[in-house]
């Protein structure tokens, strides 16, 4: 089956700036390694509509890729198992 777009919103902690940026480069390698990372956008830090693991701020990136349909799932999974990830959104593009 051909690659399909997709767009995945993360929102990390804002705990260490250090552990930020090294998430924010391991899920692009993430993205590259299992498919054709397109555009990262970093929508940067925002005030969270509730806490989130006690935390009232969180930094926004949204990923813009193609891949195969089975790797989603798999993003989706280790997205929300890593420590600094306070959620994961991914979605197929029209």
């Amino acid at each position: 089956m051909a690659n399909q777009k997709y767009e995945a919103m993360l929102v990390y902690s804002l705990k260490s700036e250090e552990v930020l940026n090294g998430l924010k480069e391991r899920f692009s390698a993430l993205i590259e390694q299992n498919g054709t990372l397109t555009e990262t956008k970093e929508w940067g830090r925002r005030i969270l509509k509730y806490p989130i693991q006690k935390e009232t701020e969180g930094f926004y990136t949204l990923y813009l890729f193609e891949s195969a349909p089975e790797f989603p799932a798999e993003f989706n999974r280790i997205a929300g198992i890593t420590d600094g990830v306070l959620r994961c959104l991914v979605t197929r593009q029209a």
